[in-house]
């Protein structure tokens, strides 16, 4: 009897300490398998056999030329991928361009053979690809998942060996105020993936960290795993950078806000590169250029003939015309969601107190944050009083980053969801209502939220400020395009006052309407082929930019304005004067084939694929229906070996908190769920155990 009770409680002692033991487990497992939300999602590491952090077999290498040549920039961007195992691999890496990249060439170099690349529709590309890496041919692709977010397809990279892979680019130059702007992006941050899961996720992941969702059918092509620095080869994600800047006028400075830069001057051409030589890629690099005072140019204008046709690129910068300041409803919106954790939320907010100084006696404002749902200050305006204007700074400096990134319903609050003002006047219809939308633009629904802008814009004008050292400047440009505003970012605490004091300046300056272009001898087919067709509203500072195909460097151009109180604006500019300028045909291939997108968005029907595949084709330019595909005629890898493909990751972006990083993920549920079980089949036991003891 004494043994039979013995037993008893032995069985009682291990089943509680298998008990508490599997509740130790479990909590690791939970914390680990929940993907759920924005902050947990995908942080299992990738394993090897031994349960040890597996580096990529590959380690990338980056070389950025960029050479400017008055509002033109073209850029040779060079991949190298060495192979560092004993297996053949293939390499996959999602990477930014610029937000309004032209993609226009592609060379593959391997063992001292150089392939170069043709532009190919999408599908065409992807099965000649597919066909030579399978058939054991050196082969590169690189596609476009959005304007600015592509992804590069290595094939059979030797053991040991190095391939690297050539894109060509060309970008148009910022300018505003004076000052010159150029953005290199070498990184992303993780973006939000709204909607309901279209599939269970799988046994192992084999592209991204998300999967398919409602909203964003292709999460999984635009969510590259995101690594500290330290998880990857110590020579590997870092990148040259060098600037050959010809702005075509005498430079009083050239200067980066993101890292240090050393400059050489030779007449008026200046070369900028890193003073630490190689730069890890976890942050944008961003160089401005400024003139000397006086000699900012008025108006500029270029000219190319290219396979017969004449391209012109013309900048006109109007004049200011006095400061005729009109009452103002300002609504501030600031993203507070997880991918805004560390020194992004500490410049949105300082950029938010920044724009609430602006606010003068007769205005009205609110501030609105926002993460899985947004949450407004005030149900609606108030007047700019300084009792409100404290409550609103001590608002802002409580706020914290926390959550999703749920853009769509702040949107709607701030553009129709808050009531009329508290004694609003039949005066007060005459405010110029303004939106300034601070965010890092961390999400993959784009299009979804630029037709939702268009929809309910009404008389607002909508303002973006990038946040963060990589934000999704996709997003900004075109969520401030299709809110007819304007847009800046701002690199770090250090770099806020410039352009944020030339933003509210331009929200605070009267806006020029009804802006109309005449070229010369203007014909029917022109006009359709001259973009923007119909220019937005200018601020003050902003210049006017406008590319034709069909025009000969002969005659005036012609724009007018209408000012704030009705007076009219009109300027001319001689065309006869044209500089000779590069690559304006794919500028213009590139604005007429946004312009087909946009013309699809407005009317809510499919884009016109055969037209703009031949576009795209015609003038040797990636798009969304077509990409770049370089095949090498001599297999190299024989039918026996093995293909193992590397999904390269991308680095966190610089000042994110480490909650964001994206590890690939092996680990399911189902090691949670064997953990559950077992735990409580050991507290079941333990239960009856118990019972058996108090009722013998």
């Amino acid at each position: 009897m004494g043994r039979k009770r013995w037993l008893v409680r032995f069985m009682e002692g291990i089943s509680l300490w298998m008990a508490m033991l599997l509740v130790l487990f479990v909590q690791p497992l939970y914390a680990e398998a929940n993907t759920d939300n924005e902050d947990s999602a995908g942080t299992l590491h990738f394993l090897d056999g031994k349960g040890q952090w597996q580096e990529p077999a590959l380690v990338l290498g980056s070389d950025f030329d960029v050479r400017v040549s008055g509002l033109i920039a073209d850029s040779k961007l060079v991949r190298t991928f060495k192979n560092t195992s004993d297996d053949w691999r293939e390499g996959v890496f999602v990477f930014p361009l610029p937000e309004k990249a032209s993609v226009y060439g592609l060379t593959m170099k391997v063992g001292g053979r150089t392939i170069v690349g043709e532009v190919q529709p999408r599908a065409e590309a992807k099965k000649t690809y597919e066909a030579a890496r399978d058939s054991g041919r050196h082969a590169a692709t690189v596609e476009q998942q959005r304007p600015n977010l592509f992804t590069t397809r290595v094939a059979n990279i030797p053991p040991g060996a190095e391939v690297s892979v050539e894109l060509s680019y060309q970008q148009l130059v910022s300018y505003r105020d004076g000052v010159f702007e150029l953005s290199v992006p070498t990184t992303l941050t993780p973006r939000y993936i709204p909607g309901e899961s279209l599939a269970v996720a799988p046994q192992q992941w084999q592209g991204g960290w998300a999967v398919p969702t409602t909203e964003v059918l292709d999460a999984d092509a635009i969510s590259p795993f995101t690594v500290d620095v330290d998880d990857v080869a110590a020579d590997s994600h870092r990148a040259s950078v060098k600037f050959t800047i010809d702005a075509g006028l005498p430079l009083a400075q050239v200067f980066s806000p993101s890292h240090q830069v050393a400059t050489q001057q030779d007449g008026q051409v200046v070369t900028v590169e890193p003073q630490a030589g190689d730069i890890v890629m976890n942050q944008d690099f961003v160089i401005r250029w400024q003139p000397f005072a006086g000699q900012e140019p008025g108006a500029a204008v270029f000219h190319q003939q290219w396979e017969g046709e004449d391209y012109l690129l013309a900048m006109l910068v109007p004049g200011r015309a006095g400061k005729t300041r009109l009452p103002r409803e300002l609504t501030f919106v600031i993203d507070t969601s997880g991918s805004m954790a560390g020194e992004s939320i500490r410049q949105a907010r300082e950029a938010l107190q920044l724009g609430l100084e602006t606010l003068v006696p007769g205005d009205r404002f609110n501030v609105i944050q926002f993460n899985s749902q947004p949450h407004a200050l005030f149900m609606q305006p108030e007047m700019a009083t300084a009792n409100n204007l404290a409550r609103a700074r001590q608002y802002v400096n409580g706020l914290k980053a926390d959550g999703g990134t749920e853009m769509a319903s702040a949107l709607t609050l701030a553009l129709q969801g808050q009531g009329k003002s508290a004694g609003e006047m039949p005066e007060d219809a005459a405010r110029v209502r303004q939106v300034v939308f601070m965010t890092d633009g961390a999400v993959g629904n784009e299009s979804a939220l630029f037709s939702q802008i268009r929809r309910q814009l009404g008389d607002h004008r909508l303002f973006t400020v990038a946040i963060g050292s990589a934000p999704n400047m996709h997003f900004m440009r075109e969520a401030a395009r299709w809110g007819r505003g304007s847009y800046t970012s701002v690199q770090d605490l250090a770099d806020m006052s410039g352009p944020l004091a030339r933003l509210f300046a331009a929200m605070e300056a009267p806006v020029m309407t009804d802006i109309q272009v005449t070229w010369p001898g203007q014909s029917a087919a022109a006009m359709e082929d001259s973009f923007p067709q119909r220019p937005g509203d200018l601020f003050q500072g902003e210049p006017l930019l406008q590319v034709v195909r069909g025009v000969a460097s002969a005659g005036k151009l012609s724009v007018s304005g209408r000012l704030p109180g009705g007076g009219s604006w009109q300027q001319s500019l001689d065309l006869q004067q044209a500089a000779s300028g590069t690559g304006l045909n794919r500028y213009w291939a590139r604005e007429k084939i946004d312009s087909l997108l946009d013309d699809a968005r407005i009317e809510g029907q499919e884009p016109d694929k055969e037209r703009i595949t031949k576009l795209a084709v015609a003038h040797n330019l990636m798009s969304p229906y077509t990409s770049f595909v370089a095949v090498d005629k001599t297999p190299v890898r024989a039918a026996e070996s093995a293909l193992l493909k590397d999904n390269l990751p991308t680095l966190l972006p610089a000042g994110s908190q480490p909650g964001m990083v994206r590890y690939p993920q092996t680990a399911t549920f189902a090691p949670l769920m064997i953990a559950l079980g077992l735990l409580g089949l050991m507290l079941s036991a333990a239960i009856v155990l118990l019972q058996r003891r108090a009722y013998p």
